[in-house]
C-alpha cells in the first residue's frame, strides 16, 4: 500500500482563501506592535520568496527591505534568484557578504564541520537582520515552515529568529501551492531545497526523506492525530514513523520560548502571551 494513499487531497489549500489570511496577519502583527516596516533575508528560496511576495502585498513594496547574505560557499544562482525577486516586487534589495564575519569566529575557536559552520552562517544572517531592523525601524519577518518547526530542520537564534512567521502553520507541500498562487517565478518553486551553507548541501538529502513523503506523514500524525497502529494500517513504515516521532519529540526546545519558572502570580512567557495584555 502507498503511503497517504487516497488522502493526498487533505494537504490540499484555499490558497485564495490562506493569501487573504496571511497578508492581513502581517499587517496586524507589524502595526499592533508599532511598526511600518519589515525586513527579510531573501535567501533566493521559495520560502523566503513567498513571505516576500505576502508582505509586499501587506505592507507595500516601500516599506519591506529584503537582505541578501551570501557566503563564500553560497550557490551564485541563489543571489541572482533573490534578486529577481526584489526586482519583480520592486523592494529594496541589500547585499551583505558575511563571509568576513564568519571566518573571523571560526577561526579564532577552530570552528570545524559543516553543522557548526553552517550553524555559525545562519546566526550571523540573524544579526545583520536584527541590525538591519534598528535601522530602519523595522521587524524581522521570519521565513520557517511547518514541515522543518515540527523537525527542528533550523538553526535556533538562526533562521528560526523573528518577530513573526507568517508560514509557521503551512507544510512545505502547502508553501510550493502557495507560491504558485501569489507568482512566485516558476524557476523558484521548482528547484530543490537547499538551506545553501554548503556546498552541494540540499535540505531532503540532508534529512533523507523528501519533503512530500513527510509531509504527508505529519499532517496524519499531527494535524489527524492518528495512532502508531493507524499511521501503519495507511502504508507508513514503522521505522520511518518512528524517526519522524523522535524528531518532533527532541527537537521541543527549539519551538518554545526559554523556560521561566513561576514563582509569582503573573510571569513572563506564562502570563503574559499576548501583545495586548502588556501592562494590564
Amino acid at each position: 500500500m502507498e503511503p497517504f494513499a487516497g488522502q493526498t487531497t487533505d494537504l490540499q489549500l484555499n490558497t485564495a482563501i490562506v493569501r487573504k489570511i496571511l497578508v492581513h496577519f502581517i499587517l496586524d502583527a507589524i502595526q499592533s506592535a508599532g511598526f511600518a516596516k519589515g525586513v527579510i533575508g531573501l535567501s533566493g528560496g521559495v520560502d523566503s520568496s513567498l513571505v516576500a511576495y505576502l508582505a509586499t502585498e501587506a505592507l507595500g513594496p516601500q516599506n519591506l527591505i529584503g537582505v541578501a547574505m551570501p557566503s563564500a560557499s553560497s550557490n551564485t544562482g541563489s543571489m541572482e534568484d533573490a534578486a529577481l525577486v526584489a526586482g519583480n516586487l520592486g523592494i529594496r534589495l541589500e547585499t551583505v557578504d558575511i563571509s568576513p564575519m564568519v571566518k573571523a569566529h571560526a577561526v579564532r575557536v577552530k570552528t570545524k564541520g559543516n553543522v557548526r559552520m553552517g550553524n555559525i552562517m545562519a546566526r550571523e544572517r540573524m544579526i545583520v537582520l536584527y541590525d538591519l531592523s534598528s535601522r530602519e525601524d523595522a521587524l524581522v519577518i521570519g521565513t520557517s515552515n511547518k514541515t522543518e518547526t515540527l523537525l527542528g530542520y533550523g538553526t535556533l537564534f538562526g533562521d528560526m529568529a523573528c518577530a513573526l512567521n507568517p508560514l509557521g502553520d503551512l507544510y512545505k507541500t502547502q508553501v510550493w501551492q502557495l507560491a504558485t498562487e501569489v507568482g512566485v517565478p516558476d524557476s523558484i518553486v521548482a528547484k530543490p531545497p537547499s538551506a545553501d551553507l554548503w556546498s552541494g548541501q540540499t535540505d531532503e538529502q540532508e534529512l533523507g526523506f523528501t519533503y512530500r513523503e513527510v509531509d504527508r506523514l505529519l499532517y496524519c500524525m499531527v494535524d489527524q492525530r492518528k495512532s502508531d497502529s493507524e499511521l501503519h494500517d495507511m502504508g507508513f513504515p514503522a521505522e520511518f514513523v518512528a524517526r519522524v516521532q523522535t524528531l518532533i519529540r527532541t527537537n521541543q526546545f527549539k519551538r518554545r520560548p526559554p523556560l521561566i519558572p513561576k514563582i509569582s502570580g503573573r510571569t513572563t512567557n506564562v502570563d503574559f502571551r499576548y501583545p495586548r495584555e502588556w501592562g494590564v
